[in-house]
């Protein structure tokens, strides 16, 4: 069945519900950082304790990290707006700049982040024009900083605030 819209207003009325940010990150062959910035990251299983996220076929990032059989999950706070769009677009040097410290796995656990979920990789499968990522988390933290977390919306960043 062929759908009676098309992929730009696809895009538009989804745009309308928030996703979480984070930065995925990991270290490629060559012992260098990789990040990509990702929308879809999800909660999936607390036993065993399961993440996902989708991730765009065409990506060169992606299959670096993947390389490494881990990641870290990177969960942006609002303030880190430069950061979400950097690693949004594939580029060399992303990290030029960027205060981490390696996770467990090795993966970069990025500075400011509201919390930071080390995963090995446990599966990946193709769905559509994406592959869905499933990691089992190893260790994971979260700051305590109250800062707001990042939300795609609207095709716009923006923070989150908690219900009081």
């Amino acid at each position: 069945m062929n759908a009676s819209f098309d992929s730009k207003e696809f895009r538009q009325v989804l745009s309308n519900l928030p996703t979480g940010v984070v930065i995925v990150s990991g270290i490629d062959l060559a012992g260098q950082p990789q990040g990509v910035t990702i929308g879809s990251f999800v909660s999936i299983s607390l036993d065993p304790p399961l993440v996902g996220f989708f991730q765009g076929l065409t990506s060169k990032t992606w299959p670096a990290i993947a390389a490494s059989g881990s990641f870290c999950a990177n969960v942006l706070a609002e303030s880190q707006g430069e950061l979400c769009w950097r690693f949004a677009k594939e580029a060399d040097a992303r990290f030029e700049g960027v205060q981490w410290a390696p996770a467990k796995s090795g993966a970069p656990k990025i500075a400011g982040a509201l919390a930071h979920i080390d995963c090995t990789i446990e599966s990946s499968s193709q769905v559509g024009d994406h592959l869905f990522i499933v990691g089992r988390v190893q260790t994971l933290e979260a700051g305590q900083s109250a800062e707001s977390a990042m939300v795609f919306f609207r095709g716009a960043v923006a923070g989150t605030s908690p219900l009081t």
